[in-house]
C-alpha cells in the first residue's frame, strides 16, 4: 500500500480548477467504489452528468468541494472532528509536521477532505451520542450527518428523519461487502425488516474479540501465595466478620479445562472439594481471623483442593496462563489482600474491588457487569439493554431474572465485609489512577490497554497490574440441566451503541450532499478507509524507502506499524493512551470500523502478557463467548445491538419510565443493580430477589417490554433467513 496523499491532492486541484473554468456546470467528483483512494476526474465522470448526479448505476458522483455539515463526534468537545481550544491551545504541532489551531479539522478529517474532494463544516456540540441527536432532532435541516445512539437513529429513521442507506448499498460495495460477510452486523443495524432499511453507519471499537477483562495487582497475589512453608508477616489486620456465603460446591468435585502453563495446549484439572473443602465455608467457620491466618488457610486450600497442581506457585490459580479461579476463591483472596495492607503497601487500608470512576454511573456499572461474569448471569453485559438469547432462541431480560438479584446480593455481602472500595460505595471522585499510583487498589474490571498503561505511569519497578483469566462459573447454556462449570464472557465486541446517520432534511434534494455522505461511509469501510479511521493519515504510519507501509502480523492480517514519531507523541500528549490520543489529536476512532492493531502496538508489555493469556485461552476454546452469527446453540448468539422495533413500539417502550429510569447506565443516571450492591434492598416493595424480578416484570412493564422486543427479534430471525 503506497502513500497517495500528494497525488490525490494534486488531482483535486486540477479537478477544482477545471470546475471553476467551466463555471457552474463543471465536472463532478466520481467516487470510484471499486478502489481506494477515490478517482478524481477533470474531464470524464464515469457516467456523471453535469449537475453532479450519476447516470451510472453504481457511481457516487458529486460536485468538487461539496459541503457536508457534520454534527458528529464522540462524547465531548475534545473528541470531535476539529480541535477544541483546550487541546489546540495556541497551536499544537503534531508528528506530521503541521501545526493545528482551534476550529481546524484534525488530520484524519483533513485527509478525508483530500481523498473525497469534499468540504467539512464542524457543527458538533460536544455531547454524548444521545444528547447530540436530541440537540439536533428538531433542526435536522441544519446538518447533513449527525451522531446518535443506534436506537435513536433507527427510531427516527423509521419516523422519516434519516436517509435509508440500504437503498444505496449497490453503490457502496465496501460497506455492502462487510455486511454480507457479517450477518449479525446487518441484523444489528436493520431498522425495518420488511424493507431492510438501515438508518446509520455502525461503529466498531474492534470486532469479534473480548472487550473488558478482570485486572489485578498480580505482584500482591504472588507475595501472599507463593513460596515454601507458611506465610508470615510482622503485622496484619483482621478479616471482617464473614457475610458472603459459598457459591461453588462444598463437596464433590468440579473438572475445569485450562490452558497449560506454557500455553502449548489444554489440560483438565479438578477442584476437589472432598479433599480441600470449600474455602469460603472453611473461612466462615473460623470467623474473623488475622490476615496471616487467612493467607495460610487459602494456601492450604489451594494445595489440597488442586492436589498440589500449582506447587509453590499458588498465585497461578489467579494470575497464571493455567488459572482456574472462581468467585469463592476470589472472595477468599480479597479477604487476604485487605487484611494484609501493612505487608502489601505499608498502610492500614487497601481497597479490594473498585471502578475506574467511582462517581460516574457509566463506569460504576462495570461492577454489575463483572458480577455477571463472576456468578454466571447473562444479560448484564449485553449489546442491547439487558437482553440475551436463551437456548430456546427467545429473548430474555436479566432485569426479570431472579438470578440477577441473587448475584447482586452476593456482591452486597462483599460490601458488608469491606471488600469493595469505599469510594465506590460513596460515589466519590476517586479513580483508578489514584488507587494504583498510591498502592491503594487491588482489582477492577475494565479495558486492558488503557488500564495497564498505569504500569508505566503510576506503578514502580516490581509492581504489576495485569489482566487475569476470566473466572470459572456455573453457566446454564442448556447443554446440562445442572449447568456447566466453564469460563464464559459476555463482554464481546460487536456493533457499538453509537453511529452516524444522514439527515434527510439536511441533504434534502441535493444529490451532491447525499452522494458525498454515502461516499464517506463507504470509504470508511474500504481497506484504506479502515486504516485512516484507525491510524490517522500516512504521516503517522511507518513507511519504507519506497513509501510502502511497514507492517506486522496482527491476528493473521498484515497491519501497518505506527511511526516512531507517532509513538513518542502518543506518550507525550496522552500518556500512552491510544484512544485519547487518536480521538483528541488525530480525529480517528470516532466512528466506523476501528482496528485494534494500532491499540495493540501501544499496549504496555504487562498488558500484552495478560491479554495474551486470555487470547490463547479463547483460541483454544477454554473461554467461550457470544458469536456474531446465529449459533447452533442459540444461547451463544450475540443479541443484536438494535432490534427492528417500529415507531409505535419505540414510543410505547419509551413510556416505560420506571423500567428505563431505574436501570440507567448513563453518566449521571442511577441504577438499581448498583444500589442493591451498595445498600441491599431499600424499596419497600422489593425485599428479596424474587420480589425484585416480579416487580420489574409485573409492575414496571417488563413483561410488555420483553414481548415487544421478542416480536422484533422474531422479525430479525425471519429477515436473517432471507439473507442466507
Amino acid at each position: 500500500m503506497k502513500k497517495y496523499r500528494s497525488l490525490v491532492a494534486m488531482l483535486l486541484v486540477i479537478a477544482m480548477a477545471a470546475a471553476m473554468l467551466a463555471g457552474c456546470g463543471g465536472p463532478s467528483i466520481s467516487y470510484d467504489t471499486q478502489s481506494t483512494p477515490a478517482n478524481t476526474n477533470s474531464t470524464a465522470n464515469d457516467g456523471a452528468s453535469d449537475d453532479g448526479t450519476s447516470d451510472a448505476g453504481n457511481t457516487l458522483s458529486y460536485a468538487p468541494g461539496t459541503v457536508l455539515r457534520m454534527a458528529t463526534g464522540y462524547n465531548n468537545t475534545k473528541t470531535g472532528i476539529s480541535f477544541d481550544p483546550e487541546t489546540a491551545g495556541e497551536g499544537v504541532q503534531l508528528a506530521d509536521g503541521n501545526t493545528y489551531h482551534t476550529g481546524e479539522l484534525k488530520p484524519t478529517w483533513v485527509e478525508v477532505e483530500n481523498v473525497l474532494g469534499i468540504t467539512l463544516e464542524d457543527k458538533y456540540q460536544g455531547n454524548s451520542a444521545s444528547a447530540e441527536f436530541d440537540y439536533w432532532k428538531e433542526r435536522l435541516g441544519e446538518v447533513d450527518m449527525v451522531s446518535g445512539t443506534a436506537a435513536k437513529l433507527s427510531e427516527n429513521g423509521e419516523a422519516g428523519s434519516l436517509v435509508n442507506i440500504a437503498e444505496y448499498l449497490d453503490m457502496m460495495p465496501n460497506f455492502k461487502a462487510y455486511l454480507d460477510e457479517n450477518p449479525i452486523v446487518r441484523m444489528s443495524i436493520t431498522g425495518n425488516t420488511d424493507t431492510g432499511a438501515i438508518y446509520f453507519s455502525p461503529y466498531f471499537d474492534g470486532v469479534d474479540d473480548i472487550e473488558r477483562m478482570p485486572l489485578m495487582r498480580t505482584d500482591w497475589v504472588e507475595k501472599l501465595l507463593n513460596g515454601e512453608g507458611e506465610f508470615t508477616a510482622d503485622a496484619s489486620g483482621k478479616t471482617a466478620a464473614p457475610v458472603y456465603e459459598p457459591y461453588m460446591p462444598t463437596s464433590g468435585s468440579v473438572s475445569v479445562d485450562v490452558v497449560k502453563l506454557d500455553g502449548s495446549g489444554v489440560e483438565t484439572i479438578t477442584k476437589n472439594y472432598d479433599n480441600g473443602g470449600n474455602i469460603i465455608e472453611k473461612m466462615n467457620a473460623a470467623g474473623s481471623m488475622s490476615g496471616v491466618d487467612a493467607v495460610n488457610m487459602l494456601r492450604t486450600y489451594i494445595d489440597e483442593a488442586y492436589d498440589g497442581y500449582y506447587g509453590t506457585e499458588r498465585a497461578n490459580l489467579f494470575v497464571g496462563q493455567n488459572a482456574a479461579w472462581d468467585a469463592d476463591e476470589l472472595v477468599a483472596l480479597l479477604r487476604c489482600v485487605v487484611s494484609n495492607a501493612q505487608t502489601l503497601n505499608g498502610t492500614n487500608s487497601i481497597q479490594g474491588l473498585f471502578s475506574r470512576e467511582d462517581n460516574n454511573n457509566q463506569r460504576r456499572v462495570d461492577m454489575f457487569r463483572f458480577t455477571g461474569t463472576l456468578f454466571g448471569v447473562r444479560g448484564l453485559e449485553s449489546r442491547q439493554d439487558y437482553l440475551y438469547v436463551g437456548n430456546d432462541n427467545a429473548l430474555h431480560d436479566a432485569r426479570q431474572d431472579q438470578e440477577t438479584y441473587e448475584a447482586m446480593e452476593r456482591m452486597h455481602a462483599m460490601v458488608q465485609e469491606g471488600l469493595i472500595s469505599e469510594a465506590f460505595i460513596n460515589s466519590s471522585e476517586e479513580n483508578t489512577k489514584s488507587y494504583l499510583e498510591n498502592d491503594l487498589g487491588f482489582m477492577h474490571y475494565d479495558y486492558n490497554q488503557t488500564q495497564t498503561l498505569y504500569n508505566a505511569t503510576a506503578l514502580q519497578d516490581g509492581e504489576k497490574y495485569m489482566a487475569v483469566m476470566v473466572p470459572v462459573a456455573r453457566w446454564y447454556d442448556g447443554s446440562n440441566a445442572d449447568g456447566v462449570y466453564m469460563r464464559f464472557t459476555e463482554s464481546w465486541r460487536s456493533v457499538k451503541t453509537d453511529g452516524w446517520g444522514i439527515s434527510k432534511a439536511g441533504v434534502g434534494s441535493d444529490t451532491d450532499k447525499l452522494y458525498a455522505c454515502l461516499a464517506l461511509i463507504d470509504f470508511a469501510y474500504s481497506e484504506q478507509g479502515q486504516i485512516l479511521m484507525s491510524y490517522g493519515p500516512d504521516a503517522f504510519i511507518k513507511t519504507d524507502a519506497s513509501g510502502n507501509y511497514v507492517t506486522f502480523n496482527f491476528n493473521g492480517t498484515q497491519m501497518p506499524e505506527i511511526a516512531d514519531a507517532t509513538r513518542e507523541e502518543l506518550w507525550d500528549k496522552a500518556n500512552g493512551n491510544y484512544t485519547n490520543y487518536a480521538r483528541q489529536y488525530l480525529g480517528s476512532t470516532l466512528s466506523f470500523l476501528k482496528s485494534q492493531a494500532f491499540e495493540y502496538q501501544c499496549t504496555h508489555d504487562v498488558g500484552r502478557e495478560g491479554a495474551g493469556y486470555i487470547s490463547t485461552a479463547i483460541g483454544l476454546g477454554t473461554i467461550k463467548h457470544p458469536e456474531l452469527g446465529m449459533a447452533s446453540n442459540p444461547w451463544y448468539t450475540s443479541v443484536p445491538t438494535v432490534l427492528p422495533t417500529t415507531t409505535v413500539e419505540n414510543s410505547t417502550i419509551s413510556g416505560y419510565t420506571e423500567l428505563n429510569d431505574r436501570f440507567n447506565q448513563q453518566k449521571d443516571g442511577s441504577n438499581m443493580l448498583l444500589e442493591i450492591i451498595v445498600g441491599g434492598y431499600t424499596d419497600a416493595a422489593i425485599q428479596d430477589a424474587a420480589s425484585a424480578a416480579d416487580t420489574v416484570t409485573n409492575s414496571w412493564s417488563g413483561k410488555q417490554y420483553l414481548a415487544l422486543k421478542q416480536d422484533a427479534w422474531q422479525r430479525d430471525i425471519d429477515f436473517y433467513n432471507t439473507l442466507k
